[in-house]
């Protein structure tokens, strides 16, 4: 169970999913879900991939970079394509939450990708958080429902034995609280 809840929560995945409801909450169209494909193939399929290919060629061992030296390259990969896709954002001029929240996005990877270098913080918890505070800020405060998942997933990455509790409390802490300020902030 822990397993299938890592793997079906997994942050790319995440990524995908909120950049389409806030592409769909900014125009209330399907154009708006095009802005939010366009932001996720920058911010989460793209990224996705470059782990994909990592883990077939032997250079990474999972999916969810679960060795801590491994997680910079893929990471500084992410930042990358993210500051690509605000560039490509900006130029076409997407809707501001959805450039919102790519910031939000980055930023939230700056500060786990520095965290990462002394300690294994949880991008699992880091990305569901951040996802949770966006969903509650776009849609209104009745989306804080889904903060058990951020729990759930907690619970997985401690179950298979990924990550302590603290680890994973601290990313859902950095990435609700960078998220939210983010957006919220920008949009």
């Amino acid at each position: 169970m822990a397993k299938a809840i890592t793997d079906v929560f997994a942050p790319g995945l995440l990524v995908v999913v909120v950049l389409l409801a806030v592409g769909w909450h900014s125009t209330r169209s399907l154009t708006g879900v095009a802005w939010g494909f366009l932001a996720a193939f920058f911010c989460g399929i793209l990224p996705y991939a470059f782990i994909i290919a990592g883990v077939r060629l032997g250079r990474l061992t999972d999916l969810h970079l679960r060795v801590r030296r491994q997680r910079f390259v893929p990471l500084a990969v992410t930042m990358t394509s993210v500051v690509a896709g605000i560039t490509a954002l900006t130029v076409l001029d997407a809707p501001r939450e959805i450039l919102a929240l790519v910031a939000a996005m980055l930023a939230g990877l700056a500060v786990t990708l520095t965290v990462t270098k002394w300690w294994k913080v949880s991008v699992h918890t880091a990305v569901a958080g951040g996802v949770v505070a966006v969903l509650a800020l776009s849609y209104g405060p009745a989306l804080a429902w889904c903060s058990p998942a951020v729990v759930l997933i907690g619970w997985s990455r401690v179950r298979l034995r990924d990550h302590t509790v603290a680890q994973t409390v601290v990313g859902a802490l950095i990435g609700s609280s960078i998220a939210a300020g983010v957006f919220a902030l920008l949009r």
